[in-house]
């Protein structure tokens, strides 16, 4: 276990050490969950700290390890990996500091303090957002050599981009709430902080927009898992074929997120799904179940190929 934090202290030192010092605030968070009373918006008010903390560790990781795969060194992507680890320590600060003030981070301008740093959280979102895009565009032009990886690192900082666009509504008109100083909300329908699903606190009362901005970002380790899980259990396909059911895949989380955005700016749970969204789940799942069986009756035999 030493062996493998060792290594990947080395895959990039500054994502790795953010998320050395995210997985120690994680622990405190946990605690602090506990030990801590206070409750803020319908939740233990060091809820929000932990859950960012735990995104920051997979994220980071996974971005880490991403830039391993790239066959050469690229500058260009080391540098937007600093920056986001820069914008990212910037947001956390803001998130814990408000914890210990007793204040909500999110769509807060109750006072000139508050608003502004809600804005510096915005800017920096931004600047992060514009990082993870450079990274992409290096992932593009520095092709990673496995066909099937190289598909699922493209696909997933692409759907992590969408995952973040899917976070706009909360902060557009039609999420003010009409209380005094509250420019946003993440709930649809009902107010924030009701019944919510466990730890996550997603809105069992309305819809929730955090759902598919959640699914979007980590789509950045659910490709590159399903590559693996190909590589090492569908060894017999060729990596043509694995690359194709990967861009199946990603087609289907990019939908999948979309719809789950659309479910909650209609005001609907996720578990209380109406007519329209069931039949659009199907369609969904019958059109990726048909595209994957298409690409698995088209693969390429290695018998045939030696035969040729």
């Amino acid at each position: 276990m030493t062996n493998v934090l060792r290594r990947a202290t080395h895959w990039n030192r500054p994502l790795m050490f953010f998320v050395y010092v995210m997985a120690v605030l994680a622990v405190v968070c946990a605690i602090g969950v506990f030990v801590d009373s206070r409750v803020l918006v319908g939740a233990p008010i060091w809820l929000k700290p932990f859950k960012f903390a735990v995104s920051f560790v997979l994220y980071g990781v996974t971005l880490a390890w991403m830039l391993t795969l790239l066959p050469q060194r690229s500058r260009a992507a080391e540098w937007a990996a600093t920056v986001i680890v820069a914008m990212s320590v910037i947001e956390l600060v803001v998130i814990v500091g408000q914890v210990v003030r007793g204040q909500t981070s999110h769509f807060n301008g109750t006072s000139a303090l508050n608003s502004a740093l809600f804005s510096v959280m915005g800017a920096a979102i931004m600047v992060l957002f514009l990082a993870h895009l450079l990274i992409g565009i290096v992932v593009l032009i520095r092709r990673i050599p496995d066909r099937a990886a190289a598909t699922a690192v493209g696909w997933g900082l692409g759907l992590s981009l969408l995952g973040m666009l899917a976070a706009v509504p909360m902060v557009l008109p039609m999420q003010e709430p009409g209380i005094d100083g509250i420019s946003g909300a993440h709930s649809v329908g009902v107010p924030d902080g009701g019944a919510g699903l466990p730890v996550l606190g997603w809105s069992t009362a309305g819809g929730d927009l955090r759902i598919g901005h959640f699914v979007g970002l980590h789509a950045l380790q659910a490709l590159p898992i399903l590559a693996i899980l190909l590589s090492r259990f569908a060894g017999r396909l060729d990596e043509r074929t694995r690359a194709r059911l990967v861009v199946v895949a990603g087609a289907a989380y990019g939908v999948l997120t979309v719809l789950l955005t659309w479910q909650a700016l209609r005001g609907q749970p996720l578990l209380r799904p109406d007519a329209g969204t069931l039949l659009a789940v199907a369609a969904l799942v019958v059109a990726t179940a048909t595209a994957s069986g298409l690409v698995l009756a088209r693969r390429s035999r290695p018998e045939l190929a030696l035969a040729a």
